[in-house]
Order: C-alpha cells, then structure tokens, then sequence
C-alpha cells in the first residue's frame, strides 16, 4: 500500500464495511512486517479496530479457502 498511515487507511475500510476480511487483515499484517514498526495513529486505530471487534460491532469474515 506505500502510503502514510496504510494500517489506519485499512482499519478505516473494515470500520466502513463493518467487516475484518481476510485480505484486509492480510494488508494490515504486511504493513507491520514491511515497516517493521507501528505508528502511533496507526496503533490507535488498531485498538479501535479491537475495540470494535470486541463489542461485536465487527464481523471477522473467515477465509473461505478458495
């Protein structure tokens, strides 16, 4: 994704959609692995993201294994 604040600019995606789906989830943990280090805005929106998951307010899609 290469642009600033790529993790916030995805959780912002599953908030919209109300779902964590696989590929989201996928692009959230390339981010992490390629930056190697989280930002503080990017963090942020991650606790939200649990947050929301938490209260059930967003739905983990499972991989369907196509």
């Amino acid at each position: 994704m290469k642009t600033k604040y790529a993790i916030r600019k995805l959780v912002e995606k599953a908030l919209d959609i109300k779902k964590l789906t696989p590929e989201i989830e996928n692009e959230i943990n390339s981010e992490l692995t390629e930056l190697g280090y989280i930002s503080d805005v990017d963090y942020e929106a991650l606790e939200l993201l649990m947050a929301e998951m938490d209260a059930g307010r967003i739905q983990l899609v499972p991989n369907l294994g196509y």
